[in-house]
């Protein structure tokens, strides 16, 4: 029996653990944990087998596939990196997987490698902050055009196409709100358009999964094209290390890897080992755990007599509960919500929500022991935040308020302390307000 077929006898959380058994990447047979790799740069036992690893670095073949590669500087590839990138490709049911030293010089290379001058972007209005400036403070430098809409709406989404559309990017869950885009529903408009283009005219839907992780969702499965990661947040889980992947396509794979070696951005072994170690193997378990006491949490705050509102996926009171029913799952097919909720507090005006969620805040970041204001998200530890003022401040105020965000909202990110000890600490914190 090959180990291809041996692999599939087993569960993708139990192949999350150990990976590749042996990998063309490197040969680790005999450690039980893979080593870490030190060098930044490789000793090479002759000018031509210098010369042969450049010319097969993104230059992917079949040949190339069957042997080990030729390790020359650590920008270009190291094995660390390397195994890590087959695991989660594995995780998202993608071709393969580019890492990056951070989720935004991931999301800066997808759109590099997919758009040129004159092309067009297409995002839903809310977003990560710094992937909002990203998109309008730069991108008009290098005339890309870009628009924001609401992708809740599809059919403004088949008005607003044009022929200069090449990438569809949206997050889901999305950043902060909580709000969920239709990722089937979609790739099925894309789908349909792109059969009447040229292929070099196609639009990719790019889809940012770091709020849900691979446990969650796997937007490749949906329909999506490519598939973006912060893997500082839930897959690295233990808020260590910084990192980014685009997972996609096994065509992209070289054009990806030139990318990383030309504008850098690439992810350190001493980063990528933790994320391979310790990160993937324990993603399942974690979120698990996250999950349910998320779904006791979430329950506790709508029933509290202060809070107006509570977004979270598993609640049955979300606007789109079918819709999370429907695409979050985890790998055995179980509905899985996922870790974080957004919510505000009961107040008569703006002002005096922003001041209530800014208090509450405070309190937590002086007197809680279980929760923590920072931000970041899927930590072990349960995070707090005010994305108004912090993670989102690049839109200005009264955009927020326009894409659906509260200037008091609150982002919780649920760790994996007992539930019971986190709503303490959200009782006597609310008590304050």
């Amino acid at each position: 029996m090959s180990s291809e077929e041996k692999k599939e006898k087993y569960s993708k959380e139990t192949q999350m653990i150990y990976g590749q058994a042996h990998s063309m990447k490197w040969d680790y047979n005999h450690h039980v944990v893979p080593p870490i790799t030190s060098s930044a740069t490789y000793r090479l036992d002759s000018a031509e087998r210098g010369a042969q690893g450049f010319i097969e670095f993104a230059n992917t073949t079949e040949e190339t596939k069957r042997k080990q590669p030729i390790l020359i500087y650590d920008r270009l590839g190291e094995p660390n990196k390397d195994i890590l990138e087959e695991n989660l490709a594995f995780a998202e049911s993608g071709d393969c997987a580019i890492t990056f030293g951070c989720g935004m010089a991931a999301i800066s290379a997808i759109f590099g490698v997919l758009t040129k001058s004159g092309d067009e972007i297409i995002a839903h209005r809310t977003m990560y902050g710094c992937t909002y400036s990203l998109l309008t403070n730069w991108y008009p430098r290098y005339n890309i055009n870009v628009q924001l809409l609401n992708l809740h709406d599809l059919d403004m989404l088949v008005s607003a196409i044009t022929p200069q559309t090449r990438v569809i990017y949206f997050e889901s869950p999305i950043n902060p709100t909580l709000t969920l885009i239709d990722i089937g529903g979609i790739a099925d408009i894309v789908k349909q358009i792109n059969s009447t283009r040229p292929e070099d005219e196609h639009i990719k839907v790019v889809v940012d999964n770091t709020f849900a992780t691979p446990y969650c969702q796997r937007p490749i499965e949906l329909g999506a094209d490519f598939v973006i990661h912060s893997l500082t947040k839930g897959i690295g889980g233990f808020g260590t290390d910084m990192g980014g992947v685009v997972i996609g396509p096994e065509k992209y794979r070289d054009l990806l890897l030139l990318y990383r070696k030309d504008f850098g951005g690439v992810l350190s072994p001493k980063a990528a080992w933790p994320v391979l170690v310790y990160g993937l193997p324990t993603l399942s378990l974690r979120v698990q755990r996250q999950i349910k006491s998320a779904m006791v949490i979430a329950e506790y705050l709508e029933k509290h007599p202060k809070v107006r509102s509570v977004s979270y996926p598993g609640l049955p009171s979300f606007p789109q509960y079918e819709l999370a029913q429907k695409q979050m799952r985890n790998y055995d097919g179980e509905f899985a919500p996922g870790t974080l909720m957004y919510f505000t507090l009961k107040s008569d005006s703006p002002q005096e929500s922003r001041d209530k969620g800014e208090k509450l805040i405070n309190f937590c970041a002086d007197n809680a022991y279980t929760i923590t204001l920072a931000v970041s998200l899927g930590h072990t530890r349960t995070l707090i935040e005010h994305p108004g003022s912090m993670t989102h401040s690049a839109i200005p105020a009264e955009e927020q308020v326009q894409r659906g965000m509260d200037p008091g909202g609150v982002r919780l990110s649920i760790g994996i302390e007992h539930p019971d000890d986190i709503i303490q600490d959200l009782e006597t914190a609310l008590a304050q307000i």
